[in-house]
């Protein structure tokens, strides 16, 4: 749910306002918002504020280029030193810093010249045979590339030089080299029969294009030698900076920070020459917060609570406040925008389907307790506080997001299992070959004859002993010759309930917010989605069209009720949404498009069932040995097929979300801004952090 906003306004004196804005820091409750215009000064500061505020965000941004620079993630705190120290310590650290950082870079430079060049120009010194020292003589090395012609150079430098020149070629690893070698006063023309046939002058990067390919290769040799024993001392003289000047660095840089969001707040606000107006928006549930940050200041400090008006301030922020168990969806839902304030929060309806559909997909045991494994390993690190460096994607994941990650994948998972029960699916078909799963055709009669469907009962699969086993299987899948269909309506089920539902919270919320034009497209998209949806299921999916004659049957008067209210409803709101028939016809497309729940679904099973059957059949036909291959083979299969695979079946389900379901509700069209308190980062005078 959406947590209730109360709206606030406060003045102070300009000259205890510092103080005011430190006491709103530690409550961590208000929400700002700019006051622009009116009789006092609002927008960028001047004067000695300005000045005040470029040397802290002159400060904060050397300590946040050290920190960068040591590249550590945040230490055990440390204590703040006094403010007077700050720029001492800032600079005693990145003084250091700044050295061993243009050294290590310097390192890496050398380091990559040496993996682009070193082959070609240790060929090249060895080809020159000292040449290249000559003081009479020069060389011209170049790369030569395979569809490169040697005979065409030859014929431009005969051309320019006649016999003044000699040539030589060599292979050095995957290329071919050239040296050309000429008097000092031929060099120039050598170049130019280079660039006559499209090949050019091989130059070295940085400090060693001023020397000789002799020098050159005697450098990168020395590099190859000793410079990964550098790059790891001087990988531990940055730790050893870390372990020093880190927990002191982020200290005061989380200090100084609080001291520009006190610049930013006075930015914001209203300031005369002697009173500060702030206004901004603060959780009902923590408006005691608020009052008690702000009693201790009695008469300074006057301020007003009002409630906002959600119809028509679209600055109002966004907090999602859920209970337990869907709380930690909300980290699926970072992936959306948020809603806007006094709308539907989709959060619970994503904590009940996606983890669903994802389980209907993948619908197998043993690649549920896969996930399974996965999130209770990323439960396990969040409850020892530890983050997941990705250092590979940039990224780090901290402890709190890895919980609510590991509690969604356990769910993903627990679906998954008990799908793949319903289905009798254990990395794909294992255990029907074990017969511990089987199909029991009676049963399948009994639970899905109402339907009209008839499993039948194959002679030579009843010799082989294909109907026995343990446990009977509910949802078969796999037997698409006879199943498909009815699966392919169960996944669309779904499409009718969320698409319609989708429109009855379009109409619920025009209601809510008096807005005549939404409520009427909903109320018409939710007649004619119900309406398409009813024709399809009196006709038998347009196979019988006499049936909608039938005015006996009342399905067919809701149906005629449905096209009503898109009539009444499009003409009502024609003039805004002149092509809703169109839109009538997508939405009943939207429908359909739940039927990818079943089909990549079945794709997922058909693949994990060939892995399967592969490995099978090597038990079968080699023996003992096809056991041991057979269970190699199908593993990597599964690994493979698997990691290929699982991108999709987690976008389809949010697709399906995002897409079908979230955009009739209006959601996809308005936000709101999230709720971004203003809070403290350092510890308050007197409280260690």
């Amino acid at each position: 749910m959406i947590n209730p906003m109360q709206q606030v306004v406060i003045a102070t004196r300009q000259r205890g306002s510092e103080a005011v804005i430190t006491a709103l820091q530690d409550a961590g409750v208000l929400h700002l918002k700019p006051i622009t215009g009116g009789p006092l000064s609002t927008g960028s500061l001047a004067g000695q504020d300005a000045q005040s505020r470029r040397e802290d965000e002159r400060l904060l941004a050397r300590a946040d280029s050290t920190i960068a620079e040591l590249g550590a993630y945040r230490p055990a705190p440390a204590a703040l030193p006094p403010q007077e120290d700050w720029e001492r310590v800032v600079e005693e650290a990145a003084g250091p810093v700044s050295a061993l950082a243009r050294q290590r870079q310097e390192l890496q430079a050398d380091l990559d010249a040496e993996a682009a060049y070193g082959d070609a120009v240790r060929t090249l010194a060895r080809l020159s045979g000292g040449v290249d020292r000559s003081r009479r003589l020069t060389v011209v090395p170049f790369l030569l590339q395979p569809t490169d012609n040697l005979a065409e150079l030859e014929a431009a430098l005969q051309g320019t030089l006649k016999d003044r020149y000699a040539l030589a070629t060599d292979v050095a690893g995957p290329n071919r080299v050239g040296l050309i070698a000429v008097l000092r006063g031929d060099r120039d023309a050598a170049r130019a029969a280079l660039s006559r046939v499209r090949l050019g002058e091989l130059r070295l990067p940085g400090r060693f294009d001023s020397m000789s390919l002799s020098e050159a290769a005697l450098a990168f040799d020395q590099i190859r030698q000793q410079g990964p024993e550098r790059q790891r001392q001087l990988g531990e003289q940055r730790e050893a900076l870390a372990r020093t000047h880190g927990p002191v660095l982020y200290a005061v840089r989380d200090a100084l920070k609080d001291r520009v969001a006190i610049h930013d707040v006075r930015a914001v606000s209203a300031r005369g020459k002697y009173s500060l107006a702030m206004q901004g928006y603060v959780p009902v549930d923590r408006v005691p917060a608020l009052t008690a940050a702000l009693g201790r200041f009695g008469d300074a400090v006057a301020y007003e609570l009002h409630p906002v008006d959600e119809h028509h301030d679209h600055a109002v922020p966004v907090q999602l406040k859920n209970n337990g168990y869907v709380r930690p969806f909300q980290l699926v839902m970072g992936l959306m925008s948020l809603p806007r304030y006094g709308s539907f929060d989709p959060t619970w309806v994503i904590a009940l389907f996606f983890p669903l559909f994802f389980g209907i997909i993948i619908a197998d045991i043993g690649y549920g307790l896969l996930f399974l494994l996965f999130g209770l390993w990323l439960l396990g690190k969040a409850r020892r506080n530890e983050g997941w460096d990705l250092s590979f994607f940039g990224a780090y994941v901290p402890p709190a997001t890895l919980r609510d990650l590991g509690f969604v994948t356990n769910v993903m998972a627990g679906w998954s299992i008990l799908w793949g029960f319903l289905t009798g699916e254990f990395f794909g078909t294992l255990l029907e070959h074990m017969h511990f799963f089987y199909i029991n055709p009676g049963l399948l009669d009994r639970l899905w004859g109402w339907t009209g469907l008839t499993f039948p009962v194959e002679a030579e699969r009843l010799r082989e002993g294909y109907y026995s086993g343990l446990i009977p299987i509910v949802f078969p899948r796999l037997e698409t010759e006879y199943f498909a269909n009815v699966a392919l309506v169960f996944a669309l089920l779904f499409g009718v309930l969320q698409v319609l539902w989708g429109w009855g919270i379009r109409v619920q919320q025009g209601i809510k917010h008096r807005d005549p034009v939404h409520t009427w497209e909903g109320i018409a998209l939710f007649g004619g989605v119900g309406a398409l949806i009813l024709l399809a299921f009196i006709s038998r999916a347009a196979q019988d069209f006499s049936l909608l004659t039938d005015l006996t049957n009342p399905l067919v008067w809701l149906m005629i009720l449905g096209f009503a209210l898109f009539i009444i409803g499009y003409l009502r709101v024609i003039k805004h949404y002149p092509l809703l028939p169109i839109e009538l016809m997508s939405q009943g497309g939207s429908v359909v498009s739940y039927a990818r729940i079943f089909a990549v679904g079945l794709v997922s099973a058909i693949l994990a069932k060939l892995c399967t059957d592969l490995g099978w059949s090597l038990y079968e036909n080699i023996g003992f040995l096809g056991i041991i291959l057979g269970i190699l083979v199908g593993a990597v299969l599964h690994f493979f097929v698997l990691a290929l695979t699982l991108i999709g079946h987690i976008i389809q389900p949010l697709r399906l979300h995002m897409v079908e379901f979230l955009n009739p509700t209006g959601f996809n069209a308005e936000t709101s801004p999230a709720y971004n308190p203003l809070r403290r980062l350092s510890p308050a005078q007197g409280q260690a952090k």
